[in-house]
């Protein structure tokens, strides 16, 4: 997880050029941020990865070619501390879960706001999953007609349940800690051990996991 003191790196992976572009333009005219990177497609886009180790990548899901849910399990397992934020229009529906379960930790519509988008970048950064309203509205949705099946624990302590339980209602590592009244390494250190249970590489693929195993 990149320091929130640094200038973060920032990538883009659009096929539209007018979007890709004002990403580009929005990320270059911040102090915050460098854009290091900007791919009309996820093959040049892992290439380009490799070579410039962005903190953070702004991802459409509907690329041609190798789309974005694909992309984005390869860049989990290529590129770890590489952070994914999913761009999507309203309508994607089914693939919005299918991204949260491959791994992407955050999911913001095309037409976020500049400070909207800014502010989810630093929550990406800082441990977070921010999503816009829609979409989480969409996610609920989608959860209420296929709900999970019945609660399977995967051998979580009544405490590591507790902090996945507050994960998947919004606290990052951060508020979670100040919450509990522990420091952020007590939380990254039951949070390890939860990973390990679940066998997930990520917050976002956790949460996915406690949503679908009715665990929380």
């Amino acid at each position: 997880m990149p320091e929130l003191s640094q200038i973060l790196k920032i990538a883009v992976i659009e096929d539209q050029t007018r979007i890709r572009e004002s990403l580009g333009e929005l990320i270059a005219g911040s102090e915050k941020y460098v854009c290091v990177g900007s791919y009309p497609s996820m093959e040049l886009g892992l290439a380009g990865i490799e070579e410039r180790s962005p903190d953070v990548i702004l991802c459409d899901i509907g690329l041609p070619g190798m789309n974005g849910i694909e992309g984005v399990k390869i860049i989990r397992e290529r590129f770890p501390n590489t952070l994914v934020i999913m761009l999507t229009v309203y309508d994607d529906n089914e693939r919005i879960v299918e991204a949260i379960c491959a791994g992407a930790s955050g999911y913001l519509l095309k037409n976020t706001p500049p400070d909207k988008l800014f502010a989810s970048i630093d929550e990406v950064a800082a441990g977070g999953a921010p999503m816009s309203p829609e979409i989480a509205r969409t996610v609920i949705d989608l959860f209420r007609i296929n709900p999970p099946p019945k609660q399977v624990d995967h051998g979580l302590t009544p405490h590591e349940t507790r902090i996945l339980k507050m994960l998947v209602d919004g606290h990052n590592y951060k508020t979670a800690a100040a919450e509990l009244g522990v420091s952020i390494n007590t939380v990254s250190f039951h949070m390890r051990h939860i990973y390990e249970k679940l066998q997930v590489h990520s917050k976002s693929e956790a949460v996915a996991k406690a949503l679908k195993s009715g665990i929380v």
